[in-house]
């Protein structure tokens, strides 16, 4: 069994919950504030722990928290193209934050708002409300989700339902780092991405249309790559792409999607999902003038992150799995991270 537990960890609009799940093998810190995975602790194979993902120590840093530590961002991750979409011939403009473009929700999106908590098995529910013209956004939006910690698996289960047809693409946005949060880098690490293709962008990091075949590309991590030699290749600052996980229309399957291998701990991160795609992140805008956990400066490559989603700018591009949640339907998909040691 899992041992759940619940305490205050302070106050924003009003009291922050800081919920801890345990296991025999793992140890999860939430926090209501944005949803967020606050800690991810582990042993290596000599039995030392270490949090695994990049954060803050108090609520302070996670009221501001522009780099999404750990949060549920939307009610759309990523980058939707010029900030505007239509749906039924009626065009919705949003808040510009990344470049020209619109990301991760907007200006207050989900990672900025205390959601309602409840005790589950093995686990803690949090729910947000998010009200028509949110953000620009239509209609009422209720959104779930579920962190569940069973022996050495953290499941992450969500929901939502809208009463007007809107874009939804929700994810949760940890950084993390195998060598433990406040290592200097991720070179070291080997990651493997059991994607057939990935979407490449254009310099404002939108999806250009076109949907690539891996073979024979930098973007081949199919079998495990080790990061520092593949980020020297690499034009640009680093990974910051969509891999494809199953050609639209496919039906939502639980696949698994990445495994990551850090061989000087012996840990290892398996994520799999339902989603049609995960985001590959290196970690390629953060610059070392960010404090987090005992005072670490996150530099750049100091962490990756698996965002498993739907496709960046989906609702903009028809040919890209359905962005669109719709009165009467629900919007569900699962990500499962599991930890072990090799």
């Amino acid at each position: 069994m899992t041992e759940v537990c619940k305490e205050e960890f302070g106050t924003a609009v009003g009291p922050v919950e800081k919920w801890t799940l345990r296991s025999a093998s793992v140890c999860v810190e939430i926090i209501s504030l944005g949803c967020v995975i606050k800690s991810i602790t582990t042993e290596d194979r000599s039995g030392q722990s270490a949090d695994l993902v990049l954060g803050y120590d108090d609520l302070e840093g996670y009221l501001s928290n522009s780099r999404y530590f750990g949060a549920v961002v939307g009610r759309v991750a990523n980058r939707i193209a010029k900030g505007r979409f239509v749906i039924d011939e009626k065009e919705y403009k949003l808040a510009i934050n990344n470049g020209p473009n619109a990301l991760h929700g907007g200006l207050k999106g989900f990672d900025k708002a205390v959601w309602t908590t409840e005790a589950v098995d093995n686990g803690v529910k949090l729910r947000h409300s998010s009200p028509g013209g949110d953000e620009g956004y239509p209609g009422n939006l209720n959104a779930c989700v579920t962190y569940t910690l069973e022996k050495n698996t953290l499941s992450v289960l969500y929901h939502a339902q809208t009463d007007h047809t809107t874009p939804i693409n929700l994810t949760n946005h940890s950084y993390f780092n195998l060598a433990g949060q406040g290592s200097p880098d991720i070179y070291d690490h080997e990651v493997t991405i059991s994607a057939e293709s990935y979407l490449p962008v254009d310099d404002t990091m939108i999806p250009t249309g076109e949907v690539k075949s891996v073979e024979k590309t930098l973007f081949d991590l199919r079998k495990p790559v080790l990061l520092g030699s593949r980020l020297k290749e690499l034009p640009g600052p680093g990974f910051d792409h969509n891999f494809c996980l199953c050609s639209p229309g496919e039906p939502p399957l639980e696949r698994k999607c990445a495994r990551v291998v850090h061989p000087g701990t012996g840990r290892v991160l398996e994520v799999s999902t339902t989603q049609p795609g995960v985001q590959f992140y290196t970690s390629n805008f953060l610059d070392g003038t960010l404090k987090g956990k005992g005072g670490a400066a996150y530099s750049k490559h100091s962490a990756f992150c698996l965002e498993t989603q739907n496709w960046p700018d989906a609702v903009n591009q028809p040919h890209f799995p359905d962005a669109l949640l719709r009165p009467g339907e629900t919007y569900t998909h699962t990500t499962c991270f599991t930890f072990s040691v090799v």
